[in-house]
């Protein structure tokens, strides 16, 4: 259904008739992985990953459309002057930006992503959830595709009932992982979640720990990255919880320590937030108001959208772009940054904090 809604805005050339009323002045790009395509059919995180050739096909892109490719600080500075535009040059107040995040910290962003963002002189930032370079992040969404890969059948309590999920085929797989996933997602805390995970790493012998370290990057490698001034690093929480299922203590320790520990490590205090998972489900106006109340100039979420002027009054409950796996056609980016495709999701909401 995304797809072929993407693809009707494209062939109708609706995000070109209506992109400059709804475009905005400019939008951030989520991704998480950037490496090249795994063969086998059963990935259901494939959508947090895209390979270097389309990342390198999304800069050149943008640099050829004349779409700055900036900072952090420089879109919270725009989106500033976008509300105030006597503040600043004309020129820069009009030109449409795009600011590349990465969540989570991954070793392929380095190895895979930093070459390309280099060559193209781009600006990234890189959001970093404390515990996975201290060895101790439970990555909980992928321990859980291991489990379901490496297994032909899994069984768990379910709401108090045994369930046996049958793995021996990629349909059945993918069957299995989505009903596991979405019941551990509703689950109303996150220690249930992280409980569940753990007894079934134990039960089938997969590392957590060993996981977090082969996939992430350490403090060494970030503080090896963060010398670059083309690259921020971002706050992430300590443990990528889902905060909204957090009481509020809780949040603003994630929050604080998060920062903390990574302005211990390299020297610097972050000065920008991405809620883990970021959805309506993860983060929502208690979290927005935690994160402006302790100094994050900006926090940004999972919600899709592009950025406008009215953003100024939401720096800390800010959209993005997903540069999404199962999407990495050029034309499907150009439908997303030109807003059509996010303003029919969104009810043509231009800032959404609620």
């Amino acid at each position: 259904m995304i797809r072929a809604g993407l693809e009707t805005l494209y062939l109708t050339g609706a995000h070109l008739a209506f992109g400059g009323r709804l475009g905005g002045i400019g939008a951030i790009l989520t991704l998480h992985h950037v490496r090249p395509p795994r063969t086998r059919a059963f990935q259901p995180n494939r959508l947090l990953e895209v390979t270097p050739e389309f990342l390198d096909e999304v800069l050149t892109w943008l640099r050829a459309a004349d779409i700055d490719i900036v900072s952090l600080d420089d879109m919270h500075a725009r989106l500033i002057a976008a509300a105030t535009p006597a503040a600043v040059p004309q020129r820069t107040a009009v030109r449409r930006f795009v600011c590349v995040t990465f969540d989570d910290g991954y070793r392929d962003t380095l190895r895979f992503a930093y070459p390309i963002l280099k060559k193209h002189r781009a600006p990234f930032a890189v959001y970093i959830p404390t515990s996975f370079p201290d060895r101790r992040g439970e990555l909980w969404w992928l321990a859980l595709e291991a489990i379901v890969a490496d297994n032909d059948f899994v069984a768990l309590d379910m709401d108090g009932q045994e369930r046996r999920f049958d793995c021996t085929t990629a349909e059945a797989k993918r069957q299995a992982f989505a009903s596991i996933y979405w019941w551990l997602r509703a689950l109303p805390s996150e220690d249930e979640l992280r409980g569940v995970v753990r007894g079934l790493a134990a039960r089938h012998q997969l590392n957590l720990t060993g996981l977090c370290e082969e996939l992430c990057m350490g403090w060494d490698e970030l503080a090896d990255l963060a010398t670059d001034p083309l690259v921020t690093i971002g706050a992430h929480t300590v443990n990528h919880v889902m905060l909204k299922k957090a009481p509020e203590e809780m949040v603003a320790a994630e929050m604080r320590n998060c920062a903390a520990a990574i302005e211990a490590a390299l020297g610097v205090r972050p000065g920008h937030f991405s809620y883990p998972v970021g959805d309506r489900t993860s983060a929502g106006p208690r979290e927005f108001a935690i994160a402006a109340r302790l100094g994050f100039k900006t926090g940004v979420t999972t919600r899709p959208g592009v950025l406008f002027p009215a953003h100024r009054e939401h720096l800390t409950a800010l959209p993005r772009i997903s540069l999404n796996g199962e999407f990495q056609r050029l034309r499907y980016l150009r439908v997303l940054l030109s807003g059509t495709a996010t303003a029919l999701w969104g009810s043509f909401r231009r800032a959404d904090a609620a």
